[in-house]
């Protein structure tokens, strides 16, 4: 199949559109917070980590922090990749712990150290020279420390959503990225669904024109294991709806959108307002099902059932990014991309591009998402769907991540893309506060949006063989 990018950019160029000129709707409005925008300076001799490939490694040992229902649904995909070795483990509960190793071995053959028994645990298997990428799939309040234990000590790390809630927490694992030369990401799944990736490519064909708008989000009915321990340890995830009313998890619909619109390599996001619902739903769903003595009647909820974000690029692109796990209603994360052309939406799954498509009528999409197949699932799409969950795209999260650490690739996703796509999180609690004020997105890249580079419309490469007789 051929490249797309060179048609994607003569077309940009023949609207007049190169990166760099910056559209009148996109620029800072004179009531945002704009505090919000303030970079750090960087200290002495810290460089950019943009277009920095992985040293190669001929495998690629992995240690595994948190093991409840996230990073246990991960370890087969791990044990599956060729070349992907785990070699450590860790979790506060020893149970857990000891079943990921075992689950290791009877996988491979080879039993993993176990890092368990205190919270401070994972500051051991960070420091184990026996591990070169450190996956983390804790709750989210153990990610910024634990993303920063592992670049200190000289590991790449990928961290489940969000890599931090704090936007001075996001700026730290960008420096310290950029200090210890090694790669921070999101381990953003949903960037990889095959549909995403399909969207991603005609977008960059031009297929949908000049793209104006898109809608993303994580809309997804939670409130049974919201109540039912399916978070453990403490249901920490029903108790982050009593904290703060915020956009917590957008990233799995916003990410895709941010991707197709070339944002951090061409564009960037300016300023965001967000708004939120009453919260009512958990409140309810308790009321109805839950028994007196359940501990959640002593809890308040402040996060309101459906929080909006509005997103704003420097070309005037508009960004819509929803979050709602508080409401019956079936799961969708939006998926929609559209421009001066057309445009394509999931859930359920259509498309209306001109001139193919008349009177006002959607069109099935499939010719299309066959046709723009992205080479990831058409080289590993049967591997994915018998290794991965999500549908597979779980698996192509992992398969390209060792890929890319094994042939010494430049990471699809990197820290300034991880930063960009997490603020929404801090920064619609901000506006929220603020009575849906505008309030400036950073510019983690520190000034270099408009370089066009490649991320995840990538190109075809191979998987290193294996030596020895693994797999």
């Amino acid at each position: 199949m051929v490249d797309v990018r060179p048609s994607r950019r003569s077309f940009l160029q023949s609207v007049g559109l190169a990166a760099g000129v910056v559209a009148a709707s996109g620029t800072i409005p004179a009531n945002a917070v704009t505090s919000t925008a303030e970079a750090p300076q960087r200290a002495r001799g810290q460089r950019s980590m943009i277009g920095v490939p992985f040293d190669r490694y001929d495998e690629v040992r992995i240690g595994l922090i948190g093991l409840g229902n996230r990073g246990m649904g991960m370890l087969s995909g791990w044990t599956a990749v060729p070349g992907a070795v785990v070699t450590a483990v860790c979790d506060v509960v020893p149970d857990h712990a000891q079943r990921a190793a075992e689950a290791v071995k009877s996988e491979t053959g080879r039993r993993p150290t176990v890092y368990t028994g205190s919270d401070k645990a994972y500051e051991e298997l960070c420091a184990s020279d026996d591990v070169d990428f450190v996956y983390v799939a804790t709750p989210w309040e153990w990610h910024f420390r634990q993303g920063m234990a592992a670049l200190r000590n000289g590991k790449h790390v990928g961290i489940e959503l969000p890599i931090a809630t704090e936007l001075k927490e996001l700026w730290q694992l960008v420096d310290a990225s950029e200090r210890a030369r090694r790669h921070c990401f999101l381990m953003e799944n949903c960037s990889y669904g095959r549909n995403e990736l399909a969207i991603l490519r005609m977008a960059h064909d031009g297929l949908f024109g000049e793209l104006t708008n898109g809608h993303g989000g994580y809309l997804h009915d939670l409130r049974e294991l919201l109540f039912n321990g399916h978070y453990t340890p403490e249901d920490w995830r029903r108790a982050w709806h009593t904290k703060i009313d915020a956009s917590f998890y957008a990233m799995h619909g916003l990410a895709p959108i941010a991707a197709c619109m070339d944002i951090n390599r061409g564009d960037r996001f300016t300023y965001l307002t967000a708004t939120s619902s009453a919260a009512l739903g958990l409140a309810d769903y308790r009321e109805r099902f839950m028994p007196k003595d359940h501990p959640s009647w002593s809890e308040t909820y402040v996060k309101g059932d459906r929080t909006t974000c509005m997103l704003m690029t420097a070309k005037g692109r508009m960004v819509r990014a929803e979050h709602d796990v508080s409401s019956p209603r079936p799961y969708s994360r939006i998926n929609s991309i559209a421009g001066t052309r057309g445009v394509f939406e999931d859930y359920p799954t259509r498309i209306y591009v001109e001139p193919d498509h008349t009177n006002h009528q959607w069109a099935d999409a499939k010719p299309y998402l066959d046709r723009y197949d992205h080479w990831l699932w058409r080289k590993v799409g049967d591997d994915a769907e018998n290794n991965g969950g999500h549908g597979g795209m779980d698996y192509i999260l992992q398969w390209r991540i060792i890929q890319q650490m094994r042939a010494g690739l430049v990471p699809d996703i990197d820290v300034y893309d991880s930063a960009a796509w997490c603020a929404p999180v801090p920064l619609s609690a901000e506006s929220i506060r603020k009575g849906s004020r505008p309030v400036a997105v950073p510019d983690f890249t520190r000034g270099r949006w408009e370089e066009p580079r490649p991320g995840l419309d990538s190109e075809e490469t191979d998987m290193p063989p294996v030596s020895g007789n693994r797999r």
